[in-house]
């Protein structure tokens, strides 16, 4: 993975995301041994768009890992403003640092962002390009549904809301195709369905299923992981649309008591008043764990694409492989 970019999680094969998860796993009780891993290192955060958690969570990730950071939170930051290209912009910063995230409401700039850096041999991990893909959220979604079932496959797994802007959820869905048998069940309006690349994606995935429906609290009882999203304002071009949609679902403990008693209830966040707050404090509620692992995740990845080991993560693998 050393210089490997990552604008979509089809840039990496399944045996590397689940090193990548194995690795956050081994993160999380090695703190002390993996602080000084990327020493010297710096990443760069260019993130045309606001942000709060994914930003700050490629920040601390380096950070936690000895490196440091620079970059802008916002296109009025930059030289945009001044009329200069994404591509200008990535390989100017390509000579000042060892790897970019990059955040951009246009679909496609993280692909021209990643080929602009590659002559100078320097990763750009997308941190999100407008309704198209989320890469490291996806990362973070994997780990909690991990660390939740010790699995990703052999789930009922239900998508919940805005899934036609949803760029986590399109990112998550064609992932977990590639692992196969997942039963999805996907809940929204029908001005919002899921589009239709990503049903052929899962048609194609000969032991994966999916089912569409409008009605969460039917559907609750058989899912072993709720995934709700926001209905996006900043997606719509008209906001009367907008505003006849946004309350289209919101769970709450009422619909929670119809559902498993381990199912896992996920949010890439921030929410609305999709998920009540009622519900943070249910067992079920995963949503800010997602945002631990989501750290972890990105420690791993941010690590990796610059080459750097993970002291004693080689031995442990290896202890944990045969145990």
């Amino acid at each position: 993975m050393v210089g490997k970019s990552v604008v979509t999680l089809d840039d990496l094969t399944t045996s590397q995301i689940v090193d990548l998860l194995h690795k956050a796993q081994y993160i999380e009780t090695h703190r002390h041994e993996v602080a000084h891993t990327c020493d010297g290192r710096v990443l760069a955060t260019l993130f045309y768009e606001p942000s709060t958690r994914t930003r700050l969570s490629f920040e601390t990730a380096m950070l936690r890992l000895g490196g440091h950071v620079i970059g802008f939170a916002g296109a009025q930051l930059s030289s945009v403003t001044k009329g200069e290209s994404i591509a200008d912009t990535v390989k100017t910063v390509s000579n000042l640092v060892d790897v970019i995230a990059m955040r951009h409401p246009k679909e496609g700039a993280a692909l021209v962002a990643a080929r602009a850096a590659k002559d100078f041999g320097i990763p750009v991990i997308n941190a999100g390009d407008g309704g198209h893909m989320h890469p490291t959220q996806t990362l973070a979604d994997l780990a909690t549904i991990t660390s939740r079932y010790g699995r990703i496959t052999g789930l009922t797994i239900g998508l919940c809301g805005d899934l036609t802007f949803g760029r986590t959820v399109h990112s998550l869905v064609e992932t977990l195709c590639r692992f196969g048998n997942v039963n999805f069940v996907l809940i929204s309006p029908d001005e919002l369905k899921m589009p239709r690349y990503v049903i052929d994606r899962i048609k194609r995935a000969p032991s994966c299923t999916y089912t569409e429906v409008r009605d969460l609290a039917g559907v609750i009882g058989d899912l072993d992981v709720l995934y709700m999203t926001r209905v996006q304002k900043e997606r719509f071009f008209n906001e009367d649309d907008y505003l006849r949609l946004r309350d289209t679902y919101i769970l709450d403990e009422a619909k929670l008591q119809r559902a498993k008693p381990d199912m896992a209830v996920l949010h890439p966040l921030p929410r609305v008043n999709e998920i009540s707050v009622d519900v943070d404090h249910d067992p079920r509620a995963a949503y800010f764990e997602q945002v631990h692992n989501g750290m972890l995740m990105r420690m791993a990845l941010e690590s990796s694409v610059v080459g750097d080991t993970l002291p004693g993560y080689e031995e442990w693998k290896n202890e944990e492989v045969h145990a």
